[in-house]
């Protein structure tokens, strides 16, 4: 089994900054993709920015500038550090991950998620 853990989300005022961070725990042997998505109140479930293992990232147009994901692959854990935050980036944000588990005879591939932590931002 796999856990991801998310951390750093809280209340901030617009223009101000936080850090996300997502640990992955369990039985891995690599992680391809890592992800954050959000969620805001009454709306779908969207992805914010995206990063390979190789290091290739991309990003939601409405973060673009102002977000940053990273990720240490030795200690699988995935960043997301958020500046210049403004009322509308206020949601639940959520990690998730393409996990490489087994052993080098058989290899499954799946995918992850966190529990999601709340990011809310006042104007």
């Amino acid at each position: 089994q796999v856990q991801l853990v998310e951390s750093g989300g809280g209340l901030v005022q617009a223009g101000g900054s936080l850090r996300l961070s997502c640990a992955a725990s369990g039985s891995i042997l690599r992680i391809n993709g890592m992800d954050w998505y959000r969620q805001a109140p009454g709306k779908q479930r969207e992805l914010v920015a995206a990063i390979t293992s190789a290091g290739s990232t991309n990003y939601a147009d409405a973060v673009k500038g102002r977000f940053t994901i990273s990720r240490d692959n030795a200690k699988n854990v995935v960043f997301l550090q958020m500046n210049s935050l403004k009322p509308e980036d206020t949601a639940i944000y959520y990690c998730n991950a393409e996990v490489v588990s087994g052993t080098r005879w058989y290899q499954e591939i799946r995918g992850y998620w966190g529990q999601g932590t709340q990011v809310t931002v006042s104007s």
